[in-house]
């Protein structure tokens, strides 16, 4: 059986920047990515508006939630480049205004970027419903 995911309020807007993020996520969640944070970082980054952080929880669920992500963006038509792929510990995937940071769970703890990203405003993804 197929889970709905449910967005909540703050990404139903027609941003396009939002709707990209809500496909993707889609996308995320197939491959079974955990501990999905999005972190609007345009107030802050002078070179991204988005940080989506996700876990993984080994080398090859990272790789295909990479793969996924790059995907998906080039259906949209948007490029990207994408680092760290081969190892798979973090992957980064740079699309412009959104910036996808996967990580394998213990790579995630150890560089912490929510805790460096703390003044950044976190948006939530899911409703509580």
């Amino acid at each position: 059986m197929k889970k709905t995911v449910e967005f909540a309020d703050e990404l139903s807007s027609s941003s396009s920047g939002i709707d990209v993020i809500k496909s993707i996520v889609a996308g995320i969640l197939e491959k079974k990515g955990e501990e999905i944070s999005v972190l609007d970082v345009g107030d802050l980054a002078g070179y991204t508006d988005f940080f989506i952080i996700v876990s993984g929880n080994n080398f090859p669920q990272v790789q295909a939630i990479a793969e996924s992500v790059s995907k998906r963006l080039k259906e949209l038509g948007i490029k990207s480049s994408i680092e760290g792929f081969k190892t798979g510990t973090w992957v980064l995937i740079d699309a412009g205004n959104i910036i996808f940071h996967i990580f394998q769970k213990e790579t995630r703890r150890f560089y912490a970027l929510e805790d460096l990203w703390s003044d950044a405003r976190k948006i939530e993804i899911f409703s509580e419903n």
